[in-house]
């Protein structure tokens, strides 16, 4: 089977990112964003999700994180949706729930063809260090609309903000991880349309 990998590279007049993302990966992650929590945060979609990604985005952070994040979550949605070519024998449907200390967040994606993000979460802070926590559904917003998936976000409870989004991108992590994966028990496109439309 053809190897399952997305690259793109894209360039504006506020951000400049280069993606590769290796769905039959390990879990590695290289990734520089020049935003340190977000590096952490997509260190965690690879990690756990079993992909490998690597990700190198200059942006203007002298303005704020607002265009590095956003633009981010653009390429890796293209990304995503050029590894995943017609989605022939995936699963399609993945979901999760992720604990972390006191939080529970969950996770639900449909590689459907059909962009939407539902996204659920009341953070306390607006701020995680120097990462502004409204930059989280705005992330995801972008990722899930240029890939093309049906995305469900919601975090049950919690106290802690850093903890909260954290298991977020574990719990999606985790959700891709299952909807991409193979199975020879998939014969062909996953919908009785023929497509993923």
């Amino acid at each position: 089977m053809a190897e399952r990998v997305g690259k793109v590279a894209r360039k504006t007049r506020e951000t400049d990112i280069v993606v590769t993302w290796r769905l039959d990966g390990t879990g590695r992650a290289d990734v520089q964003t020049g935003v340190p929590f977000f590096d952490h945060m997509l260190d965690q979609i690879a990690r756990h999700g079993l992909t490998d990604l690597s990700v190198r985005a200059a942006g203007d952070l002298e303005v704020d994180a607002h265009h590095t994040v956003e633009d981010t979550g653009i390429a890796l949605g293209l990304a995503l949706r050029q590894a995943l070519g017609d989605g022939a024998s995936i699963l399609r449907y993945g979901s999760a729930f992720v604990p972390f200390d006191e939080t529970l967040a969950f996770a639900a994606v449909d590689v459907s063809g059909r962009p939407y993000l539902h996204f659920d979460a009341d953070f306390p802070a607006q701020k995680v260090g120097d990462f502004d926590s409204e930059l989280v559904p705005e992330f995801f917003r972008a990722l899930a609309m240029n890939a093309g998936i049906t995305l469900h976000l919601k975090v049950h409870y919690g106290r802690n903000t850093h903890h909260m989004i954290e298991a977020l991108f574990k719990a999606f992590a985790r959700a891709l991880g299952e909807a991409v994966a193979l199975d020879p028990r998939v014969r062909g496109i996953p919908s009785t349309k023929g497509v993923l439309l």
